[in-house]
Parts: structure tokens; sequence; C-alpha cells
């Protein structure tokens, strides 16, 4: 049961003193340094660790993906992780350009066992870390701070041997005060001095210190305070690299992490869509498409994310969600009208001006830029309005409805979506459009016509054979028009019509191409839509005005062949 005064039980975080802090001012105008933990940080948090195929896999999308530093797994700890570091030593399966990293305990058999697996590497980052935490020293290893800075010096020490024992492999040293955020800040500092003496780093040869948020437990502002200070602190500044590890604890890793590389942070420890412990790793995915959207390029490549998440899925065998920042199937997919509209009319302008700054409301990115196409970003349920409806005709069935016959269409699919209580795809729009204005063919339906004219004259004479009521009459015209006579016969015949609006446009392309026509006409008292199809601009629009009038006469309703049934 939650508590009445959550605070007889829990304490706030005691922020760093900081008044003179420099990092809100900054702009991150270059990625960080990435290095992804997926197969080592992110894989011990799974229900079903990877084995080595699925781990062979995430490695070679990663090294796609690019990144340059990848975590490959706790060789000490894990026969598999011993294995697989082995596997892509000894068949020479790291890229030149990338480094392998190792985690090790800062224990001296843990250490060897670490060595042997990597035995023959290239390159390699050795990453050791011990707890510095107030807490952890006195519940869990019950030590004093000098003797978590001889634990933490003695291992550096070890593993320096060790490096110089194997000249043939480019080594990096990095080390890990953990618990750094709830760490004395003072004390934080004072190992990492011991341990860059210790390992005589140099701004030639420097080594890195990663600073990991191990259980996120403030604000993201405080963790960017505590890397600023550290920064201003630390002895020597330029003999690191100083790496920032968040996690997601209170669902800010993504802030914190940002933050942390504004306040002199160089390189970023993190998983694809922030698999990890508890609430997970801070997620890489996320950073770098956010300083896509400001413009900076991040040194990785999404360009085509779907395979991408799918393979992440598969290895982890974890899924995405579908709100995931980016990636997730639904992101890019406005559901409400008044988002529908806006990313309409937003697209409609980016069409006359592809190459201009984007635009589009709702949207952060061109979802094209990673690989999704136009199709899911409008989706249409009983939250949606014309806006969206109108898009779906236009983009996959070339149908671009006048304003007022959109309104007037998006009562149809309303009732559609309300009476069947589902999301209501492309194609049943585009049934529910054909139900109700190309497939009313009675009681009027044209057969065909001819049109004559004199030279020199304006004036159109029509000669149409219709069909009304099964019964097949010639009705004869004469107006500035095809249209207009049609209208003039009709009336003629005694069809009480007339013109209000009138709309056309070409449907497709080549000899494929047809003309749509959408007519407005006052039949009676109504004023209703009608819509014609055809090869001829001519019989197209009279088709319309034939639909419009079978409309006016028809007493079915609306939409009726469109039912939950046809979702199946």
């Amino acid at each position: 049961m939650m508590l009445a005064d959550p605070s007889s039980k829990y304490r706030p975080f005691v922020a760093v003193d900081l008044p003179d802090r420099q990092w809100p001012s900054k702009r991150i105008e270059t990625p960080p340094l990435w290095c992804s933990v997926d197969l080592r940080d992110g894989n011990q948090a799974l229900i079903d660790p990877m084995d080595l195929e699925r781990k062979r896999r995430f490695f070679d999308l990663l090294v796609q993906v690019g990144f340059k530093q990848i975590e490959i797994g706790f060789p000490s700890a894990s026969q598999i992780d011993f294995d697989f570091a082995r596997e892509l030593i000894e068949d020479d399966l790291v890229p030149d350009d990338v480094t392998i990293q190792v985690l090790t305990q800062a224990r001296p058999h843990l250490i060897d066992r670490t060595f042997e697996a990597l035995k023959g590497a290239k390159k390699a980052i050795v990453h050791v870390y011990n707890a510095t935490d107030p807490v952890f020293r006195r519940v869990v290893f019950n030590v004093d701070k000098s003797d978590c800075i001889k634990i933490a010096c003695d291992a550096t020490a070890l593993i320096r041997q060790r490096m110089e024992e194997a000249p043939e492999t480019d080594w990096t040293f990095q080390y890990s005060p953990e618990l750094f955020t709830t760490t004395e800040m003072d004390f934080a500092v004072e190992i990492v001095d011991a341990v860059m003496e210790t390992y005589g780093a140099t701004a030639e040869k420097p080594m890195i210190v990663n600073l990991p948020a191990t259980v996120e437990c403030a604000t993201p502002n405080n963790y960017a305070d505590q890397v600023e200070w550290f920064c201003r602190h630390i002895s020597h500044r330029d003999h690191l690299i100083v790496s920032v590890h968040p996690h997601n604890d209170r669902g800010t890793g993504v802030a914190a992490a940002e933050l942390t590389v504004m306040a002199g942070a160089d390189r970023v420890e993190g998983t694809l869509f922030g698999n990890g412990e508890r609430t997970g790793n801070v997620d890489i995915v996320t950073l770098a498409m956010n300083l896509y959207t400001q413009g900076v390029h991040p040194a990785l490549d999404f360009s085509n994310i779907t395979p991408i998440m799918r393979e992440v899925e598969h290895c982890n065998q974890l899924p995405v969600h579908p709100r995931h920042p980016y990636v997730g199937d639904l992101v890019f997919t406005a559901f409400s009208g008044s988002h529908q509209d806006a990313i309409k009319k937003g697209m409609a302008v980016r069409r006359d001006n592809p190459d201009a700054v984007w635009e589009v409301p709702y949207l952060p990115i061109d979802p094209m830029d990673v690989g999704r196409s136009y199709e899911a970003v409008i989706r249409v349920n009983s939250q949606s309005g014309k806006g969206g409806i109108s898009y779906l005709l236009e983009q996959e069935h070339g149908i671009e409805l006048p304003r007022r016959l959109s309104i007037e269409f998006s009562q149809v699919v309303q009732e559609v979506a309300d009476r069947t209580g589902r999301e209501i795809t492309s194609q049943m729009i585009y049934q529910a459009f054909s139900d109700e204005y190309l497939d009313k063919t009675a009681p009027f339906a044209l057969i065909n016509h001819r049109l004559s004219s004199e030279p020199d004259s304006p004036r159109v004479h029509l000669e149409a054979v219709i069909e009304h009521k099964g019964q097949r009459q010639t009705i004869q015209g004469e107006g500035n028009g095809p249209l207009a006579a049609f209208i003039k016969a009709l009336v003629a015949y005694g069809v009480d019509v007339e013109i209000i609006d009138y709309h056309e446009h070409s449907r497709g392309q080549g000899a494929d191409a047809e003309a749509i026509a959408y007519v407005e006409v006052r039949a009676g008292e109504e004023s209703i839509f009608g819509v014609g199809i055809d090869e001829s601009i001519t019989s197209a629009s009279m088709k319309g005005v034939m639909g419009a009038l079978n409309r006016h006469l028809d007493d079915e309703p609306v939409a009726a062949n469109v039912t939950a049934e046809s979702l199946a």
C-alpha cells in the first residue's frame, strides 16, 4: 500500500552545488561516440539470453548500422560470451574500423579469463568496474573508501600488465565507478584520479571513464550537473574520454543522455530501442534520430528502420512497442481528424516545394527518411475526419474530393466506423465511395451521346440515349458546352435539375488514364453530389449528373454494403 507520507521512507536526491552551470546554454552540434551494449547489458536483461546464432546476427546488424564500438559480452562470467568473443576473433569477423568491448569485474581470475577471450583481437576495450556508492560500500561489500580505491587500482594495474603482455592488440582501458550518480562527487573524482594515475593515461593515449546512472534516481538535470562538476574537478580532463551510461528507471533516460552530452560527455553507451535491466538502458535509436531532427547526422544509419526493428525483435525475443519513437508501427500514423487535416495540408504544400525544410504538422521527420512510406501516415477510425479520408482516397486511389464532397462523404465513412467499431481501411473507404457514388446506376443511366456544333459558334448540340426505369429514351439539348447541353436535355425531358458546382481531374497516367468528374446538382429541393469516371471527360461529367439524380431518388441506406464482415 502506498504510504500517506512517503517522506518517512524515501529521501529526496541531494543536488550538486553548481550555481554557475554552463550546460543549459549548450547545443549538441556533433554526435557523441556511440557504444552499443545490446550484446552485454541488453542481453543480461532478456528472459532467454541470446545464443551464439542470435548474438552473431545482432553483431552484424550493429556493424551494418554503423557502430564503431560494440560491447560483445562478459566473457569471464558466461561461456557463451567467451565462445562468442573467440568466434569473432578467430573467424576474423570484426571489421578493422570496429572495436569490441568486454566487461569484467575487478577480480584477478576474472581479468585473466577476459584476456584469454580477447587473445588475438585487433582492437579491444577492456571495461572494469567496481561499486563506489556508499550503500554498496557499506551494505554489499563492507569496504571503506580506501578499500574501494585499492580494489579499483589493483584491477587497473593487472589490466595494464596484461595489455603490455599482448602488444599485438590495440588496447583501450575503460573504468566505471558503478552507481556514479549516487556516489559522493568528491569521492568519484578521487577514485578516478587514482585509477587514471595507475593506468598511466595521457592525452595521446586516453582512457575511458564511464559515469553510469546505474539506477536512475533523479531528474536528468542533476545527472548533467554531476557530469559537468566531474569534468571541472578531475585532475587531467584531457586524459579522459568521458562516457555516460544512462538507465531509464524514471523514464527520462533519453533526456539524461542528451543533457550529459551538453554537460561535457564525449560518449554514450546504450541499446537499440532501450532494452536493459528494469525499465531499460537509454535508447540509442531515439537519441540518434533526435539529433537528426535538429539537422545533425548521428553517424548511425537508420535509413531502413523497419527491418532493423524486426531483427532486434528476433534477437531479443521482445516486441518493440507500436508507439516507440521513430520506429513503432504507429508512430507516423494519425487517427485524429484534426491531426489528419493538418498533415494533409502540410503534405500538399510540400508537394509544391519538395526541397524545402521539412514542415509537416505532427510529423517530426519525413517517414521516408527511415524507409517508411506515406501509406500508413493517415488511418481512419471513428475519431477521424474528412482530411484523413480525403488523403487516403487521393494517395491510394487517385480521387481528389472537392471540399464540400469531402465533408459529405466523411459522414458516410463515419456511419460505417460507428457501425463496425473498427479501423476503416483504405479499401473499405473506396468501397464505401463506390457504393455511394459510382454504383448508383438506376433509375437513370447514360447509354451513349453525340455532340455537334456549328462552325464559329460556342453552342453545342447534344443528342443522348439514356435509360430511365429500364426504358431507353433519346433526349436532346443545346448549351454553351456539353454539360450545359446535357442539363438542358434533361430539363426538356422533365427532370428538375441544375448544376451548382463542378470539378474534374485526370486519374492515372498514359494510356490507362481516365477522367473523373464531381458534379454537385440541385435536384428538387436537395443539393447532392454525383461522381462519374470514364475515358472521356464529357462522358464522366454526364455520368456524374446521372449518379447525383440516382442518389437523390435512392432510399437505400448509406454505404450499406460496407459491414464489419468485410473487414475479415
